[in-house]
């Protein structure tokens, strides 16, 4: 017999969490940034001297996406390129001073939206919810 409970609940479960923290909305946190581009900017702020082939495979972005969103990062400012100087193939993307103020402020928004989510939770499902929110990453990441 084929049990598509699992299924239903997973799909359930991720319908209401992508609602809670305002998945669906075009643009996150009131931004002008979609929500691959906010990552994208966390990876760079993140990590030092990464390639787009880094980014790539950390996110399982399609390559022409990520080309346009860095172009428009370039022209906004926001990163730099650099070859290597080991590899002149390879080019380091690095967030500017622009591109880092850039992802605090959308670093604070994210911060702020979870603290009025989680303000009204008791300490007790606080503690709980860290506790199964730890559970779920380590269930579902690859082995």
């Amino acid at each position: 017999m084929n049990n598509n409970k699992p299924i239903e609940e997973f799909r359930s479960f991720n319908r209401f969490y992508t609602s809670v923290i305002g998945l669906l909305d075009r643009h996150i946190l009131n931004s002008n940034y979609t929500l691959a581009e906010g990552r994208i900017m966390y990876e760079l702020y993140h990590g030092k001297d990464q390639t787009a082939s880094d980014l790539i495979q950390t996110l399982s972005i399609d390559k022409g996406y990520l080309s346009r969103v860095l172009r428009q990062f370039e022209k906004r400012k926001f990163i730099s390129r650099q070859r290597s100087s080991q590899d002149t193939r390879v080019v380091f993307l690095n967030l500017t001073s622009d591109g880092k103020k850039e992802f605090q402020r959308l670093d604070k928004a994210s911060n702020d939206q979870v603290k009025s989510i989680l303000k009204e939770i008791p300490e007790k499902d606080l503690t709980l919810l860290r506790v199964s929110m730890a559970e779920i990453k380590r269930i579902l990441t690859p082995k």
